[in-house]
């Protein structure tokens, strides 16, 4: 019984003093283990490993590349406004109405058309895709056609293209004799503000003037009325020009005349300020601005310079 006593009591010993030469030495090691964790997380924090640069500065590259595309988006979403502004205004100037808006009202159609995609697979949006594309050029080869069943048109019906204005009705090469422009002008009679429906050259008496297309003369006036002396030529698909303040008429009411020939000579006949020619462009009875009607002779610097010459002006010589 003793020695069984004896024998538990050495056991217990063995074990304290095995736990005790163990412990040290796992408590160094979690002591390590932590901070061999520690020192890795914090490293990890720190410094990239190599796919980790890779994928961030590939990621910053991307945000830097939709930084500018959006940058490019804004700049190409003014220069469209700008664009469309631009036809709004020469259409209204050209055809003295507002165009029209297609797809007005259609906002909800393209919401409800953008859930409907967003719903739909990638095979349904690939089917979907390859159709447009496929309509695209049938529409582009139908265009295509058109385009050159146009140019045909424009080849065998380039007589009528000669019965648009589209020449200056004055030798006027360096853009110095337009004075008055058609929009709201100062009376120099009435001093006051009233609309001035064509464009005034101050050109001498006795100075050339030609008609700006062909076309039949509709109406001819020697007497000294308002505007004095005049001649009205009707060039046939809506398009009529007034030519006023005359010194003399080279030409007879019903008689045909060609784009330069020379129908009259400037004077001061009528309410005229000074010595000029009064000149209008009539577009299916309503008067437009000649100024965008002189495209036959005018490139697109000079077609800048006298708009801004006609928009310049404060007074008519009428």
């Amino acid at each position: 019984m003793e020695n069984k006593v004896k024998a538990t009591y050495r056991k217990k010993v063995e074990r304290r003093r095995i736990v005790r030469a163990v412990m040290p030495i796992l408590y160094k090691s979690l002591t390590w283990a932590a901070l061999i964790i520690g020192w890795y997380i914090i490293f990890a924090m720190v410094v990239d490993m190599p796919n980790e640069h890779r994928l961030r500065h590939s990621a910053d590259d991307l945000r830097d590349e939709y930084k500018r595309l959006e940058a490019r988006y804004e700049i190409l979403d003014k220069v469209l406004n700008n664009v469309v502004e631009r036809d709004k205004s020469v259409f209204r100037k050209l055809f003295q109405s507002d165009p029209y808006v297609l797809n007005a009202g259609d906002d909800n159609s393209r919401q409800r058309l953008s859930a409907q995609l967003m719903e739909m697979s990638n095979g349904d949006l690939q089917d979907i895709l390859d159709n447009m594309v496929k309509s695209t050029m049938r529409d582009s080869k139908r265009m295509i056609k058109s385009y050159e069943d146009f140019g045909d048109a424009v080849v065998y019906d380039y007589a009528s293209l000669s019965n648009v204005p589209s020449i200056q009705p004055v030798n006027n090469e360096r853009l110095t004799l337009l004075v008055a422009g058609k929009k709201p002008l100062v009376d120099p009679f009435n001093r006051t503000m009233s609309e001035h429906h064509g464009v005034d050259y101050l050109v001498p008496e006795g100075a050339p003037v030609y008609a700006t297309a062909d076309g039949r003369v509709d109406d001819v006036s020697d007497r000294s009325s308002t505007n004095g002396k005049y001649i009205v030529i009707d060039h046939g698909n809506g398009y009529k020009t007034r030519y006023a303040h005359l010194m003399d008429i080279r030409i007879k009411k019903g008689e045909s005349v060609r784009r330069g020939d020379i129908i009259a000579l400037s004077g001061n006949s009528g309410l005229s300020f000074l010595p000029h020619l009064h000149y209008e462009v009539i577009l299916n009875d309503q008067r437009v601005d000649p100024v965008h009607y002189f495209f036959m002779e005018l490139d697109a610097e000079e077609y800048k310079r006298i708009i801004s010459i006609a928009l310049s002006t404060m007074q008519s010589l009428d």
